[in-house]
């Protein structure tokens, strides 16, 4: 059996918004990444979803990795200050 036939997860890294720099280790839907993720999280206390797309995967390490990025338009909304976080 191959490496890519025994993979059953991958690492999820959220490249911006809210959950900037986390990363999260998510099982593979029918052996492929999510293509969109919606994430809870606490924001001043309040719990809110936020949604995130797929925009690159690559192997690192002999691991699959998946950057999402945030779509702001689809999540609760937050006061989020891209200026404090570029």
């Amino acid at each position: 059996m191959s490496a890519d036939t025994a993979r059953t997860d991958y690492v999820a890294e959220f490249i911006d918004g809210p959950l900037e720099g986390d990363f999260e280790h998510r099982a593979l839907v029918g052996g492929k990444p999510e293509t969109r993720v919606g994430m809870m999280a606490a924001v001043d206390g309040l719990e809110s979803l936020f949604w995130y797309d797929a925009v690159e995967q690559r192997e690192v390490n002999g691991q699959m990795r998946v950057r999402f990025k945030f779509d702001a338009d689809d999540s609760d909304p937050v006061e989020f200050d891209q200026d404090d976080n570029d």
